[in-house]
């Protein structure tokens, strides 16, 4: 159970990030995540069980970072989608998103060949290795969660190096003031693209590893990812406040994993109060609700 926990909130903490960089770095209300979550999670399962089938062992030993890399660079595709559809059409930001996740949704249907559903239950590459992670020290669930955490942390640590760096701080001044980055002679439409596609990045390298977890990648995996990122987004900064944005990143996390844990309970317990599975949806955005009315009285005090 705790481990299920941690390693869900791990995996979908990767989201969050993505969530974070649009909503709270570059200011930019992103609803493609429900579908480059979805593209990231079907890329992922098709070409890592792709490459594990193949009879070239270069190939075949490249299954899981190819899979992996797969759903990173089709979420970063939906991210720039969705940035030259703003751009180009000056489209609202919304309606952007919308436009894309509802393209994808076909997309994702060609990915994986015409299904709505790929099953990885006899050939899932990226499962077997996290739950081998270590050489079989550890019981396989925990190795699955080491093999989460080593994931996290180089991309905390990417993300913590690249926000300190000379793109990364401007990408973070054209969320708070646009007309501060164009007079220090920056292209802010260039940047914002680059940060979507960022955004939308992290979402599918999550839905990969997701999918890998659950055993099956879906064209509905999405439903919803953007409200529970929010969630765990408000959560995290609710328990943490703090300016430096390598906390921030770990609130992320931590935040994450508090929401997964909180869905858990409603899930196992939710039916002395008579909370089915049905109602996920509505306490999610409850608990959004109940973090921005906590935050502005924290601030008011």
């Amino acid at each position: 159970m705790v481990e299920g926990i941690l390693v869900e909130g791990l995996i979908y903490g990767i989201l969050a990030f993505g969530v974070f960089v649009s909503f709270r770095i570059l200011d930019f209300p992103d609803l493609t995540v429900e579908g480059s979550f979805p593209a990231g999670a079907a890329a992922g399962a098709v070409v890592a069980s792709a490459f594990n089938l193949s009879s070239n062992a270069v190939l075949h030993g490249l299954a899981v970072p190819a899979g992996m890399l797969a759903g990173f660079v089709v979420g970063g595709i939906a991210g720039f989608a969705t940035a030259a559809v703003y751009h180009k059409l000056r489209i609202p930001p919304l309606l952007a998103g919308i436009v894309t996740m509802t393209g994808f949704y076909s997309i994702d249907l060609r990915i994986l060949g015409g299904k709505p559903n790929y099953p990885l239950i006899t050939n899932n590459p990226m499962l077997k290795l996290a739950r081998s992670f270590l050489g079989g020290a550890l019981p396989s669930e925990w190795s699955l969660f080491a093999s989460c955490v080593l994931v996290c942390l180089v991309l905390f640590g990417l993300l913590d190096l690249f926000f300190h760096t000379e793109i990364g701080i401007a990408m973070g001044a054209l969320g708070d003031n646009e007309n501060a980055v164009i007079q220090a002679g920056i292209q802010p439409n260039r940047l914002r693209t680059w940060g979507i596609m960022l955004a939308n990045a992290l979402p599918g390298l999550s839905g990969a590893m997701a999918a890998a977890y659950q055993g099956f990648a879906d064209v509905n995996l999405g439903q919803g990812v953007v409200a529970s990122g929010l969630a765990t987004v408000m959560l995290g900064e609710l328990i943490i406040r703090s300016q430096f944005i390598s906390v921030q990143l770990l609130r992320v996390l931590i935040g994450s994993i508090l929401f997964r844990a909180l869905m858990y309970a409603a899930r196992s317990w939710g039916y002395v109060a008579g909370i089915t599975p049905n109602d996920l949806r509505l306490l999610t955005a409850l608990l959004i609700i109940l973090s921005v009315a906590l935050s502005r009285i924290k601030r008011k005090r």
